[in-house]
Order: C-alpha cells, then sequence, then structure tokens
C-alpha cells in the first residue's frame, strides 16, 4: 500500500511496468527531477526523518551515500541470522575485494547520490542484484563514496518478504563475478596450471610415495596434466574476457592480468607456443623410437606413460597458447 500512502501524502507516483526491485528504482531515477536523489525500502524498516547524514555528504561533494546497518545498528527481528553474519558480510567482502571499494554493506537499501553521476552509469539490474550493481558501477568509474551509520528497524509489512536468500544472493556473487573475470577465470586458472604442472613435473621423475598411506604415479600423473591443461584454457578464457571488455569499454575490474595483456606481443606468445607444440612432437617422436626398439611389441606401461602423457600435455598447452594468442590479436584488431 505504499503507492497509495504516497499519493495521499503528497508524492509524485511512478508507474514502472516492469517487474523487479532494480527495475522499480531505475523508473524512479530516471524521472526524479532533483539533483539529488535518495532511496529507501518502503516497508518501514528505515527512519526516512534522518536523512541530515545522507544530505550533507551529498552537498559536501560525494556522488554516492550508501547506509551501513553494522555500523548503525540492526534490532531485534530486523534481518535473518543467516543474513546478517554470513550472507551480508561475505558478500560486502567479496565486493570490497574485487572493486576495491569502500562500502561495508553492499546491500543496504537506504542510499542517495547524484543522479546525473549514477545515471551515467546506465545500471539495468532489474532484480536485486541492482544494489551491488550500483556499488560495484561507482567504484569502477571512480565515483566519491562514503557511508552513513544506518539503523535497520524490523519491516511493519503483514506479508512475508519477497526475499529468497540464496536465490537473491547468487545473483549478487554471479554480478560480481561477472564484473571482475580476473577473479572468475584469470587466478584460479593459474592455480590450477600451476598445481597441475608442478605435480606432473614431479611425477615424470618418480613416484611420490608416502609410506603406509599411499602412492601417487601414472594415474596421478595423468589427472595432474589434464589440470595443467584446463587450468591454461580456464587462464585463456579470463584473458578473452578482458581484451573483449577493453574492446567494448565495458567497465570491469581490472589488474594484474590485463597489465600483462599490455606487455606480452603477439608474436612472443605464438614463439612460446609453437615451441611447446615441437617439443610435444619430439617426445611423440622419442615415444615412437623407443617403441621400435622393443621391435613395437609390448612395452612397460609405467615407462612408456612418463613419456606419452607429457609429450601430448605439452603439445596441447603449447596450441592452446599459440590459437589462444591469435584469437586476443583478433580482439583487438580495429
Amino acid at each position: 500500500g505504499s503507492q497509495a500512502l504516497a499519493q495521499a501524502a503528497g508524492a509524485r507516483v511512478v508507474q514502472v511496468d516492469n517487474r523487479g526491485y532494480g527495475a522499480a528504482l531505475i523508473g524512479g531515477i530516471e524521472a526524479a527531477k532533483g539533483r539529488f536523489v535518495i532511496m529507501a525500502d518502503a516497508d518501514d524498516s528505515y527512519d526516512l526523518t534522518d536523512l541530515d547524514g545522507f544530505v550533507d555528504r551529498l552537498r559536501r561533494g560525494f556522488k554516492l551515500v550508501v547506509g551501513n546497518r553494522f555500523k548503525g545498528g540492526i534490532l531485534p527481528g530486523a534481518m535473518p541470522l543467516l543474513n546478517r553474519y554470513l550472507g551480508n558480510p561475505l558478500l560486502s567482502f567479496i565486493g570490497r575485494t574485487l572493486f576495491s571499494s569502500p562500502v561495508g554493506d553492499f546491500h543496504c537499501g537506504m542510499r542517495g547520490f547524484d543522479r546525473e553521476a549514477i545515471l551515467e552509469l546506465r545500471l539495468r539490474s532489474s532484480g536485486m542484484e541492482f544494489a551491488s550493481e550500483m556499488v560495484v558501477k561507482a567504484s569502477l568509474a571512480h565515483l566519491s563514496i562514503t557511508e552513513v551509520p544506518t539503523t535497520l528497524r524490523p519491516d511493519g509489512r503483514h506479508r512475508t518478504p519477497h526475499l529468497r536468500p540464496w536465490r537473491d544472493g547468487w545473483r549478487h556473487l554471479r554480478f560480481m563475478l561477472l564484473r571482475s573475470p580476473h577473479w572468475l577465470f584469470v587466478y584460479p586458472g593459474l592455480v590450477l596450471a600451476g598445481l597441475g604442472l608442478v605435480g606432473a613435473a614431479t611425477l615424470i621423475v618418480t613416484p611420490i610415495r608416502v609410506p603406509n598411506i599411499f602412492t601417487l604415479d601414472i594415474n596421478a600423473l595423468l589427472y595432474f596434466s589434464i589440470a595443467g591443461i584446463v587450468g591454461i584454457q580456464i587462464t585463456f578464457f579470463g584473458l578473452f574476457a578482458i581484451a573483449f571488455a577493453r574492446k567494448i569499454k565495458l567497465r570491469i575490474a581490472y589488474g594484474f592480468p590485463e597489465k600483462l595483456l599490455r606487455l606480452a606481443s603477439l608474436e612472443g606468445a605464438i614463439a612460446v607456443g609453437t615451441f611447446l607444440v615441437v617439443v610435444g612432437i619430439g617426445g611423440a617422436l622419442y615415444a615412437i623410437l623407443k617403441w621400435g626398439h622393443s621391435s613395437f611389441g609390448p612395452l612397460v606401461p609405467s615407462d612408456m606413460m612418463r613419456i606419452t602423457i607429457p609429450s601430448v600435455t605439452t603439445l596441447a598447452i603449447g596450441t592452446q597458447i599459440v590459437f589462444g594468442s591469435f584469437l586476443l590479436g583478433f580482439i583487438a584488431i580495429d
């Protein structure tokens, strides 16, 4: 009933046809006429008479002022325990880490901002992830952001809230990860590739034995090698995403991988990939020659696999690097 109450009090109410938390706010921001906009949930959980902190900071030049419920206080029954102690703190920590944001409460529903500055961010999310989108894009655009301690009270509705913690939490996390390809792809890919290749290199020389517990041998060598190949492929996914984002001028979080792309040359990467392909082919030829020395008869599998698995792995990684580098070059052309 917030619409009827607002109209009765003399407010201008804007009808938004698209459903969703973000869609309603986008419609309101676009229809607003003031220099500053203050948004808040219409469920009586925020004290709308306590706006001085927001207005003061906006007048001091901040482009986005976000409430912080963890600093201002959360009254009993105002927030589910799962959201209070896991969901909101974890997602806010991830957001601060990925985007170097100063915001400690990514999902506070009470905010103030410079309307023109926020419109320039071209916010698009129609659902609850709109809250993360605003903070993430403002951080990536280097807008001046600050916080105001805000008290959260139990909402005054007589129906069950529309919030779905796991679904909404995933949508927030998904949005942040897709705006941070180096954390989504590059770093996990490099870690997986590093572990795989180090493990494979060790097992090429000798099995790894832990007395009375286990022995890692040929089977483990195969798994480590596959991990190295998959890790390199995931890393290239991240580099493709970063290169494409740079091409279309999409705001994403940048870091070491983006700097690496600027320094690396197409010719250098192709040379490295070609060298690995040659090494892999050389290993395969050596395996055939060794087989020929036994008149192409039966061989000891453990000895032969220590040659063929590294050869195939090196060949696969070299091929990925060569063609992945060409694709990066293709993305970069005008």
